[in-house]
């Protein structure tokens, strides 16, 4: 791949994509990590080294993304663009509000259209790029008590199909990553504290472990590099079969 790549990675300060910056850049790619709290993006990007370069933005601020893109474009267009930020509300059916519902919708699947509209202006003149949105095991089956992400991520893969027969006449392709159960400080809060959903998360994954960041990492790197150039519009469950297990 080549080291004059530039990528951008959202919520790339924390988590998976964290682990997404630090593959890109330890592969010479320039990665701006955009994030909303200054000192942990900061931090972020000193850990992961000289290619990253944090970038302050909060993603619901839906009207200011694309000046925030073309500030980004201006002097080096954009190859790949991985859209990971993402927020989740766990509460049951009934005591989700319309304002929990749809403040989901809008960080999760508003600010990705407006995230990846912006860039592809800049893919599209320059003949060329990759997205890759970041979906979940909430759209690969029925999960209790997630209702608005169920709905936000479903939507990432039927965007994803979409957008990828639409811009593929422009040498722009895209694909979807649907992690299953990874080792994270959130799901580590998730799940530590409630041993009868890890034992059933555990007990549905065929290779019983829970995945690293590291695992869904290279499936972005798999992606955005020239490795997967005959192939768009797929969604990549990375769960160690948890999607289909029994």
């Amino acid at each position: 791949m080549s080291i004059k790549k530039t990528a951008i990675v959202t919520g790339g300060n924390s988590g998976l994509g964290f682990a997404t910056a630090k593959k890109l850049c330890d592969n010479g790619i320039t990665t701006y990590v955009i994030g909303r709290s200054k000192e942990k993006t900061e931090e972020a990007c000193q850990e992961i080294g000289k290619n990253a370069i944090p970038v302050l933005f909060d993603l619901n601020d839906i009207a200011g993304i694309p000046a925030m893109i073309e500030k980004l474009t201006k002097n080096t267009p954009i190859d790949i663009l991985v859209n990971n930020a993402g927020i989740n509300l766990k509460k049951e059916f009934l005591d989700v509000t319309d304002e929990d519902f749809l403040s989901i919708i809008h960080t999760n699947l508003l600010s990705v259209f407006a995230v990846s509209k912006a860039v592809v202006k800049n893919m599209k003149e320059n003949k060329g790029g990759n997205i890759i949105n970041i979906s979940s095991m909430a759209s690969q089956y029925g999960i209790p008590k997630v209702i608005a992400y169920s709905a936000s991520k479903g939507a990432i893969e039927s965007m994803t199909r979409a957008m990828a027969v639409e811009l593929a006449p422009f040498g722009i392709r895209v694909n979807c990553v649907a992690p299953g159960f990874i080792k994270t400080k959130m799901s580590a809060k998730a799940l530590d504290n409630d041993p009868e959903r890890k034992n059933k998360v555990l007990g549905r994954t065929p290779m019983g472990i829970l995945g690293e960041p590291s695992d869904i990492a290279d499936a972005v790197f798999y992606f955005a590099s020239n490795e997967s150039k005959f192939t768009t519009g797929t969604v990549l469950p990375v769960d160690g079969g948890n999607s289909i297990g029994f």
